[in-house]
């Protein structure tokens, strides 16, 4: 009998934290999407319970000796980059305690349940208290994981999210931003001014809705057979690549919101159900970064879904959910003016792509300030409020349900999540400008057949996963690394031309 080389153990022992991976993922989508309030405590404790088996098994004592062992094997190339993730997988992992991994799953699903009715009661008391405690928790391994890795609590987190990233190399490209945004909105408000636009009015049954979001998924080419669509409290898209779940919400006076979200998570469904089916169990094989995630939904979503081309491609399809309706309302210029209004507003994931930046901004600064200390969660609402009037002239004081209650990401103490919003946007604009080189993409849509987009974005980005770093896997996809201009030049050519 054969012994396994150790790279073939460590395959097969992360198979194993895959299936818990697994099981830890869908449980927390019928926790947000399906299960019964009453529900909520046990389940807290049953995930609690699995977050510590997949800690123990992401720190088994044998995997340090069977990663220096496979360091001296003959890999492959593939094998190579596998390995530095699991390497990388196992160092996280080791740095923070169990006990603490356990305390912060406990509060984490505590805070999240009880903020689902908190925040349309705007009981922000009673939210904060709950704050504190996934705060305090995030806070310590921060700490833990910023002595490890010589950097700031802050930086720490958000490598979690986008590996490589910092506050240094990030704080520029930010502040790049603000210098140019605050006029491109102004101007762009200025110059819409004359549309003739018809707001969508009325009663759009959520049956029907639904129904759209399901055709529109189809033609965006998701996967059926391993995955699906509910609705939860707060739009997501979650379960693993064999067995994707998204969720929209629906308002039945406004059908553009819910529509334009199915269009975003099925951009985050798409990449998951494109990543290589070979390597779902290992480290490798998963999503490169959020940021590359979130460029993905984007691409989707402000790339694809809300031009003109692909809304011409959905009128026939809003006209026979809502009634066959022959009105200038359902006409494809009338739609494309709706969902490019540029209107600073409370809800982040209602924005408008020109005013979302500032939203990522605001959060940045702020969750930056939390995570290292500078401000305590008391302080959050007047923060809050001051940059949402600084960054988009909205006042906030006292609404907490539409200001700082509005993000479940705290909820669970993701922190360092949000930049990838932005960075998700810069890297879509700069994938479409590199495939627009390549294919006439309007044409592509007009046909109705987005195949060789889905083409581009499978052999680019979807089956690389993990095997590259994000700056190689960005060069090699585009001839550069990140590059902020792109994106700039996407909301002057769509806004101010």
């Amino acid at each position: 009998m054969t012994t396994k080389s150790a790279y073939e153990q460590l395959s097969k022992h992360f198979k194993k934290i895959h299936n818990l991976s697994h099981l830890s993922s869908i449980c927390g989508w019928d926790q947000a999407a399906m299960m019964p309030a009453g529900g909520n405590e046990a389940r807290s404790e049953a995930m609690a319970e699995l977050a510590v088996m997949i800690h123990q098994q992401s720190t088994a004592p044998q995997l340090a000796d069977l990663i220096k062992q496979a360091q001296s094997d003959q890999l492959s190339t593939e094998q190579q980059a596998s390995l530095a993730e699991i390497d990388r997988s196992w160092q996280q992992a080791n740095i923070v305690p169990e006990a603490l991994v356990s305390a912060q799953s406990l509060a984490g699903s505590k805070c999240e349940h009880a903020w689902r009715t908190q925040r349309k009661e705007n009981d922000w008391a009673s939210f904060a208290k709950n704050l504190k405690t996934v705060v305090e928790l995030s806070r310590e391994e921060a700490s833990i994981r910023a002595q490890a890795n010589n950097c700031s609590n802050y930086d720490a987190l958000m490598d979690l999210y986008e590996p490589g990233m910092t506050s240094a190399q990030l704080d520029p490209i930010f502040d790049d931003v603000k210098s140019w945004l605050p006029e491109l909105t102004l101007v762009a408000q200025e110059k819409q001014k004359s549309d003739n636009v018809i707001m969508p009015t009325g009663h759009f049954p959520i049956a029907a809705q639904q129904q759209l979001g399901l055709k529109t998924m189809q033609t965006l080419g998701f996967d059926f057979d391993h995955g699906r669509l509910d609705v939860s409290a707060h739009p997501f898209c979650g379960g693993v690549a064999s067995d994707v779940r998204i969720t929209t919400r629906y308002e039945e006076d406004d059908f553009t919101q819910s529509l334009m979200g199915v269009v975003h998570e099925t951009g985050h469904a798409r990449y998951e159900q494109g990543l290589p089916t070979a390597l779902n169990h290992l480290p490798v094989g998963q999503a490169r970064s959020m940021g590359i995630h979130e460029s993905q939904s984007l691409l989707f979503e402000m790339q694809l879904g809300r031009s003109e081309e692909f809304l011409t491609l959905l009128t026939p399809e809003i006209k026979q959910a809502f009634g066959g309706i022959d009105s200038a309302i359902y006409s494809p210029l009338n739609l494309s003016q709706c969902y490019t209004r540029v209107k600073p507003d409370f809800i982040r994931v209602d924005a408008d792509e020109v005013t979302y930046p500032a939203h990522v901004m605001l959060r940045y600064e702020i969750e930056q300030a939390l995570m290292n200390g500078d401000i305590e969660v008391d302080d959050i609402p007047e923060l809050w409020a001051l940059k949402m009037q600084q960054y988009l002239g909205v006042d906030t004081k006292g609404n907490y349900r539409n200001g700082c209650m509005q993000d479940v990401h705290w909820t669970d103490g993701s922190f360092g999540y949000f930049p990838s919003y932005t960075l998700g946007a810069m890297y879509a604009a700069q994938f479409m400008t590199t495939i627009k080189q390549e294919m006439d993409v309007s044409a592509i849509i007009t046909s109705g057949d987005l195949s060789p987009i889905f083409t581009w974005l499978k052999t680019n980005i979807w089956q690389n996963a993990s095997l590259l770093s994000t700056n190689d896997l960005v060069k090699q996809a585009t001839g550069e690394t990140l590059n902020p201009t792109h994106f700039r030049r996407h909301l002057e050519s769509r806004y101010l031309k």
